[in-house]
């Protein structure tokens, strides 16, 4: 609560010597501490909070999911558009997620600043799985991302928060970035039950390797999806913050402050704005948008805000 009020991770920065504004004024606050407190063990977990608000900035991650669209001709024509958008790579990670079958021809055609995905992968390695796309098959053509647990996924093919568990290890196994969906339907946020769903969710893969290099949470409420309703900032900012207090209780303070948490609800270039600049919202997975002209401006207002 204390550097979450204090320490935002979005402030300025002082242009001498590159130290940050915070981190002069929370010097302030603990040599007043210092002075007031003399030997209060309060002072060890004031330290703990400012060092973690301070030395974290989180890279800004996008993701575009052209979902089952697309034919070879409609591919020329977004990968035409995606090169045509400018953005600094070394602030911003962008991966695109074509079809399985249009993974190589993306992948050709975009240039270098963009990574691409797959929008799922298998629970099973390579063998006797028909129709399955394997980890290992996946690295083999150098895709370095996945996403797992698609709320589509969940809802139209029975992936279990087991399942989802499942492909999380094994796609960390096999060396890949794993972008994790999880989220509420309208039901369950109607019933005032997100917050239950989203810890349900977190624990089925609370076990598995987890580190922020690997892997990144896209809360994405499934009522949003599509249906151009948006959760408005307070609520983004509640679910984003509810995520990263649970991981921080169940994983580790570490993983908690350094994953990226980003929001996935029908954004678009009219909403990315507002959302960007919440504490917890470190991106956008962005559905039809990203099939748009106006995919440019989201990519441009992700960047602005790193």
């Amino acid at each position: 609560m204390y550097s979450s009020t204090l320490y935002s991770r979005k402030n300025s920065e002082c242009m001498i010597l590159g130290i940050s504004t915070d981190f002069v004024f929370s010097s302030f606050l603990v040599l007043q501490f210092c002075w007031f407190y003399p030997g209060s063990t309060l002072l060890c977990d004031v330290l703990d909070n400012v060092n973690m608000a301070l030395v974290t900035k989180r890279k800004p991650w996008l993701g575009g999911n052209w979902k089952s669209n697309g034919t070879k001709v409609q591919v020329q024509k977004l990968v035409d558009q995606l090169n045509s958008f400018k953005f600094n790579i070394e602030k911003l990670d962008v991966v695109i997620f074509p079809t399985f079958i249009h993974l190589h021809l993306t992948s050709a055609l975009t240039s270098q600043g963009y990574a691409i995905g797959t929008q799922s992968c298998s629970a099973t390695k390579s063998g006797a799985y028909t129709g399955e796309i394997s980890t290992e098959a996946i690295k083999d053509l150098e895709i370095g991302t996945t996403l797992i647990g698609h709320s589509e996924r969940r809802q139209y093919y029975g992936e279990t928060d087991d399942v989802v568990a499942k492909k999380l290890k094994i796609a960390l196994e096999n060396s890949l970035c794993a972008v994790v969906c999880i989220g509420e339907t309208l039901q369950e946020r109607e019933e005032s039950k997100t917050t239950e769903v989203l810890h349900r969710q977190i624990d089925a893969i609370r076990d598995c390797p987890l580190s922020a290099q690997s892997v990144v949470i896209a809360y994405e409420p499934v009522w949003a999806i599509g249906s151009g309703k948006v959760a408005t900032p307070e609520q983004a900012q509640e679910a984003h913050q509810t995520i990263r207090h649970y991981l921080k209780e169940k994983v580790s303070a570490e993983f908690a402050e350094n994953v990226r948490i980003v929001y996935g609800g029908s954004v678009n270039a009219g909403n990315a704005d507002c959302l960007i600049a919440l504490e917890d919202v470190d991106g956008f997975l962005v559905g039809g948008a990203s099939l748009k002209p106006e995919f440019g401006t989201i990519i441009q207002s992700v960047a602005s805000a790193s």
